[in-house]
């Protein structure tokens, strides 16, 4: 008699002979999980999920951090008023590179180019309380090609600032985890990419 292991490694799963429990679909399950622990209630949580067709996975928030003469460039948000590395949420089919590129050039108005990979970051993972969705966080060291700083329409001010005298952060966005790790980086280029 083969075992229910064994059935499943032939890639057949064994007949149900009505003695296990019978589990809800996780669609059923995770809203309830969500009211429970986060005190949201099912119907829009459902809803939301609802939205999002496929398997959960983890959105990609991607930042540039560019260091001159011992300063990290960082970027006033409006949502805010903190302060955090430029950069934000990847784009459907677009390269985590390319995005981070557009997202510099949109947030301050300077061109760069990627020099290495600093570091890939569980973004909610920094300390503070799980987010209802998941995000990685990516960030790549630039070095500026061209361009002149300004703001945008999500950014009320861009400023280099010293590693030991920064301002106020946006710690969803940028936290001293990733500004230590930039630091390291920028002082050794052979350094490897910090991972979670």
């Amino acid at each position: 008699m083969a075992t229910e292991t064994g059935h499943i490694r032939a890639g057949k799963f064994p007949p149900d002979t009505g003695k296990r429990k019978k589990r809800k679909p996780s669609g059923a399950v995770v809203p309830e999980i969500v009211e429970k622990h986060a005190g949201l209630p099912v119907q829009p949580t459902v809803e939301n999920f609802l939205v999002q067709p496929g398997y959960a996975t983890p959105k990609v928030d991607v930042r540039g951090a560019i260091v001159v003469d011992g300063g990290v460039l960082l970027v006033q948000e409006r949502a805010d008023g903190r302060w955090a590395l430029p950069g934000g949420w990847a784009d459907v089919g677009d390269l985590p590179s390319e995005t981070v590129v557009r997202e510099v050039w949109e947030e301050t108005g300077l061109q760069v180019v990627i020099s290495k990979l600093i570091g890939v970051y569980d973004g909610n993972r920094s300390g503070m309380p799980l987010s209802f969705y998941h995000a990685y966080k990516l960030v790549f060291l630039c070095e500026i090609t061209g361009g002149s700083v300004r703001p945008n329409e999500e950014i009320l001010d861009v400023a280099f600032f010293d590693f030991e005298d920064l301002p106020p952060l946006s710690s969803e966005r940028t936290n001293p985890r990733h500004l230590a790790e930039v630091r390291a980086h920028a002082g050794e280029p052979a350094r490897v990419a910090a991972f979670d």
